[in-house]
């Protein structure tokens, strides 16, 4: 039974990964294609490329960490690769999370529609708010990265004083939580700007709705597309991290009944869905980019029409 789990979650990983790696590399792609041709590049699509970046190397730093579990077990406890790839995973998760507030944030100062005054004057300097977020970005990474390091060398010290298997397993356990807790509380921050952001434009989107009644459909219809297609972004992320969150911390509670390997693949598993997931809706809600996908599709489409080759195919017929 432990066999055929085992299984499912590696083909699911390993599923995720190259749908995260493609997704995110064909959004790198894109807007580097745009940029060369209009030779100036758009702040979203700045935003765009320095996401897809940090998700590509999220997804590498999780399939890679699985992968050293997996084929060098001891390796993995060792005191330099643990520092090293808990140190990348915070640092890619960290940037991932805070480029998808942030790119949420921009859309939503450039869409939604209040009068307030404080509103208004952030939505006047979106471009200074953008740079405001990325430096505070940068303040919590150090002490992020601060106290994780901390928790490792707390880590390291209580298994050389406590070599046996029992305690060694306990001590992963306790690892894992203080990662967890560490990480939870400083992404917390950019997880709560993101609800209020999704709220706010569900508000803005009420208040739109209810104010152009009686104006133009066409006017109506664009403005409430776009809301509709930002929120559809925002939210998609809210629920794929949280669900990242939450299976982290169930595979820690009920680490007592599973194995070590179970719990490093669950986690690994789960880690890789909302980079993976998010990056296929980050293209949906992208005009430039769906067209784009639609026209790789359609070109796959005819160059295997009748499922094979046009190379194939005219030699079949000239023979």
């Amino acid at each position: 039974m432990d066999g055929v789990i085992k299984s499912i979650f590696t083909f699911i990983l390993i599923v995720e990964f190259i749908i995260g790696n493609l997704g995110n590399s064909f959004i790198v792609l894109v807007n580097c294609i745009d940029w060369v041709k209009r030779r100036k590049i758009s702040l979203v699509d700045q935003l765009l490329i320095a996401l897809a970046i940090s998700r590509i190397s999220l997804v590498w730093s999780i399939f890679g960490s699985w992968c050293v579990s997996v084929v060098f077990p001891a390796l993995f406890a060792t005191e330099k690769l643990l520092r090293m790839l808990t140190n990348i995973w915070t640092v890619t998760n960290h940037f991932s999370v805070w480029l998808a507030t942030i790119l949420g944030t921009f859309y939503f100062l450039k869409i939604a529609n209040f009068s307030n005054s404080i509103f208004l004057y952030l939505k006047w300097r979106v471009k200074k708010v953008v740079l405001v977020l990325l430096l505070v970005t940068l303040v919590l990474l150090f002490l992020n990265i601060l106290l994780i390091n901390i928790h490792i060398n707390a880590s390291i010290n209580g298994y050389r004083g406590n070599m046996t298997c029992s305690s060694a397993s306990c001590n992963f356990i306790r690892f894992s939580s203080a990662i967890a807790l560490t990480s939870t509380v400083f992404i917390l921050i950019p997880f709560t700007l993101s609800l209020a952001t999704f709220l706010l434009l569900t508000f803005s989107l009420w208040k739109h709705r209810k104010k152009m009644q009686h104006t133009v459909k066409g006017y109506r219809d664009v403005s409430t597309k776009a809301h509709r297609g930002v929120m559809q972004t925002v939210i998609t992320f809210l629920l794929l991290y949280a669900v990242f969150c939450l299976t982290f911390f169930v595979s820690i509670w009920i680490s007592e009944r599973l194995k070590e390997n179970q719990i490093i693949i669950l986690s690994e598993m789960m880690g890789l869905a909302y980079p993976s997931g998010h990056s296929c809706v980050l293209i949906l809600g992208n005009k430039k980019l769906r067209q784009a996908s639609l026209s790789v599709l359609w070109w796959l489409r005819y160059r295997f029409k009748d499922g094979e080759p046009s190379g194939h195919k005219e030699f079949r017929e000239s023979s």
